[in-house]
């Protein structure tokens, strides 16, 4: 069977855009949410993973998975330390990579 593509994008709350609010507790979730990310890496799930570096509301991560279905991606997403721990909002979205560098 085919593999399907999701990407996931996420957004802070809005109470984390000042990085004075952040304690140890909002960077452990960001240490295991990036040690997740490696996991589906190596397990072959995950394409591409990374953020801008604004900290504004326009700020954004994106995760780009390839799945076996939109059940599974939705899954990956919902428990994403960042996303399950209620720091980053996330929305999920069908996607397809048409072009990536070698």
């Amino acid at each position: 069977m085919e593999k399907l593509q999701f990407l996931y994008k996420l957004n802070l709350i809005p109470s984390l855009l000042d990085e004075a609010n952040w304690t140890d507790r909002e960077e452990g979730i960001v240490q295991h949410h990036f040690e997740v990310l490696q996991g589906l890496l190596q397990e072959g799930k995950l394409i591409l993973a990374g953020r801008t570096l604004n900290m504004d509301p326009t700020g954004m991560g994106i995760v780009i998975l390839e799945v076996d279905s939109e059940e599974e991606a939705r899954e990956i997403m919902e428990n994403d330390p960042a996303v399950k721990e209620g720091i980053m909002e996330a929305s999920l979205f069908p996607y397809r990579v048409a072009l990536i560098r070698k």
